[in-house]
């Protein structure tokens, strides 16, 4: 076991009412308590910031400060162990002109006066020792994200005493690591058992422990993750900022369509383009997903050494033979990976992987007796390339026909968002049409449930360029202002599921789906019947009927011939269900 445990806060979930809080403070405890060791609290947002729950509490004042000095112990002290003292600061102390607590805005980021003289007169009680140790909870020495704090001037009383060895903190889920010019170090915890948005151990996301070793001279700290043991005086904010860069790189992939025959044959070239804007090398390997479309593909597998700011574009070569579309059809991937080469450490990307488009033949329409709707079961969806679509800046409609087995959740219809564009959700049975205009979402949307499971319900949404308006079984349901530029993004349109920030369909509708229509212009500017089928106009941008499949491909009825593709187990059959 070792000498004692430190935290650096955040102990319980928190932002709740006193009751709740409590009985997180037991579960804590009790796990803690079980330690061989003793360990020692320190105060993060999450312990000591209270939130209405729906109880009958009133704000207690201070919040779940005086529960925490009750339960856990003071908000800020210190203690020696052997040669060494340990220094427990408290980061979330209350906005004393505004009365309230929160670290986002610079009055929540600042040492009070009366903390700032016991640091003050704790250093001087503590010069006689080998080692100081601080612990907090906010790394207020990150200045990017603790704008306006006062920490500068904490580092000079820390420098002035001398024997500041290390200051240890957490709040940012990312492990960081920073040295003064005093030569005090700086390390940043990323989390035990918290969120982690990137999902990456190895670029400093990561569940772990770190084990600090003192000796007289100097400590070492090793960080502790599952398996592995790393150095974590690596992730340095220059590394994290290119660790960001490379992971925020441009797409390789542009969507050039692989192009096919009426019979399904076709031969050509897909050109990738790998960029490595970073300031160290990177290794990116690009490896070819077959899918179910008997295609031919070369080469299979590419390994590509990119130096500093270098970009390199790598072509690939698919062959098909004339067998149509019979049975299964997906069309290949190309999966990349991505690794950033550091000083001394390899850090892998999130792997990406580009589903490549089909551009259609020329698709003749079903006849008269043939109509049917698009089946989809949560992982499958329909989608239109971006560029396909035609949509422009200014007004617009977007409507379609939906019949939704789920109504719970997050339920996307018709979508195009990713803090963006545009998109109808169904979620919970509540439409809402959002599109994103000057910075923001405008969105119009039903106070309550209106949709019924197994029931077909015609959505439409309109902009008109002053405002937004959903319609739901030709009825004005919702309105909002909303005017400015649309902001725009290269991801498709999705039918039955919304974008992710690769363009890749999630949150997937299970149900049936019809008559989906985008027209430039406004459609309805009252209620109106809807129809239960369009014909194509000059307006019509995209009119898909979902009569039939044809192999990976849903026809569009519009005068572009924007045809979708079909993402995973979606297909045409007869519709089910009843109309409104």
């Amino acid at each position: 076991d070792p000498d004692l445990a430190m935290t650096v806060g955040d102990l319980v979930q928190g932002y709740n009412e006193t009751p709740l809080w409590m009985k997180e403070m037991r579960e804590f405890r009790g796990i803690m308590d079980r330690l061989g060791c003793p360990w020692y609290p320190v105060a993060g947002n999450h312990d000591v910031y209270w939130r209405k729950k729906g109880g009958n509490e009133k704000k207690p004042k201070g919040e779940h400060e005086r529960s925490y000095e009750k339960h856990f112990g003071p908000l800020w002290y210190w203690f020696k162990h052997k040669n060494a003292a340990f220094v427990v600061l408290f980061t979330d102390e209350t906005n004393p002109k505004t009365g309230a607590k929160n670290y986002g805005v610079p009055g929540g980021r600042r040492m009070s006066p009366p903390q700032r003289a016991w640091l003050k007169t704790t250093l001087e009680q503590t010069k006689a020792f080998d080692h100081v140790f601080v612990f907090l909870h906010h790394p207020r020495w990150i200045t990017g994200r603790y704008q306006g704090s006062d920490w500068a001037d904490i580092e000079k009383m820390l420098s002035a005493s001398g024997n500041v060895t290390a200051v240890f903190a957490g709040h940012i889920h990312r492990m960081h690591y920073d040295k003064s010019a005093a030569g005090i170090e700086y390390y940043t915890l990323a989390t035990t058992g918290g969120a982690i948005p990137m999902g990456r151990e190895s670029a400093g996301w990561l569940h772990h422990y770190n084990i600090v070793t003192v000796r007289k001279g100097g400590i070492s700290v090793a960080t502790i993750p599952v398996g592995q043991v790393t150095d974590p005086r690596a992730f340095t904010q220059e590394a994290h900022n290119e660790i960001d860069a490379l992971r925020d790189r441009p797409q390789a992939y542009d969507g050039s369509a692989i192009t096919l025959n009426v019979d399904g044959s076709g031969r050509g070239t897909i050109r990738m383009r790998v960029k490595n804007p970073t300031k160290h090398a990177a290794s990116t390997t690009l490896e070819v997903v077959p899918g179910h479309g008997r295609f031919a593909i070369t080469p299979r597998h590419v390994h590509v050494e990119l130096p500093a700011g270098a970009t390199r574009e790598v072509a690939f070569t698919y062959a098909r033979p004339a067998v149509g579309f019979p049975g299964s059809f997906s069309p290949p991937s190309i999966l990349e990976n991505v690794d950033w080469l550091g000083d001394g450490v390899r850090i892998s990307m999130p792997q990406r992987l580009y589903r490549l488009r089909l551009t259609a033949p020329t698709l003749a329409a079903a006849g008269a007796e043939v109509q049917g709707a698009l089946h989809v079961d949560g992982d499958s969806s329909a989608r239109v390339a971006s560029r396909e679509t035609g949509l422009g800046q200014g007004p617009f409609t977007l409507e379609g026909w939906v019949n939704a087995a789920e109504l719970g959740g997050r339920r996307p219809f018709l979508a195009k968002t990713e803090a963006s564009d545009y998109g109808i959700f169904i979620s919970g049975g509540k439409p809402v049409f959002e599109v994103h205009l000057a910075g923001q979402y405008r969105g119009a949307s039903t106070p309550k449930s209106v949709l019924v499971a197994g029931r077909w319900h015609h959505i439409a949404g309109v902009f008109d360029g002053k405002e937004v308006r959903l319609y739901v079984d030709g009825k004005l349901t919702a309105r909002a202002p909303g005017e400015g530029t649309r902001k725009r993004n290269p991801h498709p349109l999705l039918i039955g599921a919304d974008p992710n920030r690769n363009g890749d369909p999630v949150d997937g509708l299970v149900g049936q789906i019809d008559e989906v229509r985008l027209s430039k212009g406004v459609r309805y500017t009252s209620d109106f019947r809807p129809g239960r089928r369009h014909s194509a106009d000059p307006n019509t941008l995209l009119l898909l009927h979902f009569d039939r499949d044809y192999g990976p491909f849903l026809r569009d009825g519009g005068p572009r011939a924007a045809h979708a593709d079909r993402v995973g187990n979606a297909y045409c059959a007869p519709a089910t269900g009843k109309t409104p």
